[in-house]
């Protein structure tokens, strides 16, 4: 599915499957972080798309990369960007227990984009217009 992302594209089967009372544990990503927990994010690729900002945005803004629905998926569980991105760019690295990357910090490969807007306070509905430079 082009354009979806594994933190919002349940939204479409997942109430049937699973039902209400499974339901709210099964996308609780506030939950973790709230306990300290990192959280090893990613695109779900090749099941979901494998751009990055289309996780980002779904862990950020709790909707899919058409910005549905509005108000956002179980939006008690979106993230607040700073969270979501260290998530997604950070965590999967600290989940693996890497050492030499996953944050810019001295003694470690310093591997980094630059964006041509910042993704951190955009209107949701940009972030998936985001360009590298």
């Amino acid at each position: 599915m082009p354009g979806t992302s594994h933190q919002t594209s349940g939204q479409y089967w997942a109430p049937n499957r699973l039902g209400p009372a499974r339901l709210g544990g099964a996308y609780a990503w506030r939950s973790p972080l709230n306990t300290g927990v990192a959280i090893p994010n990613g695109s779900d690729f090749p099941v979901e798309a494998v751009n990055p900002l289309i996780s980002f945005h779904s862990f950020f803004h709790a909707q899919d990369a058409d910005n549905f629905p509005p108000g956002g998926w179980m939006p008690s569980s979106a993230r607040r960007a700073g969270s979501a991105a260290v998530d997604h760019w950070c965590g999967g690295v600290c989940g693996i227990h890497e050492n030499e990357s996953g944050s810019l910090s001295t003694g470690k490969y310093a591997d980094f984009v630059v964006l041509d807007r910042d993704i951190m306070t955009v209107a949701p509905e940009k972030v998936l217009a985001t360009h590298c430079c």
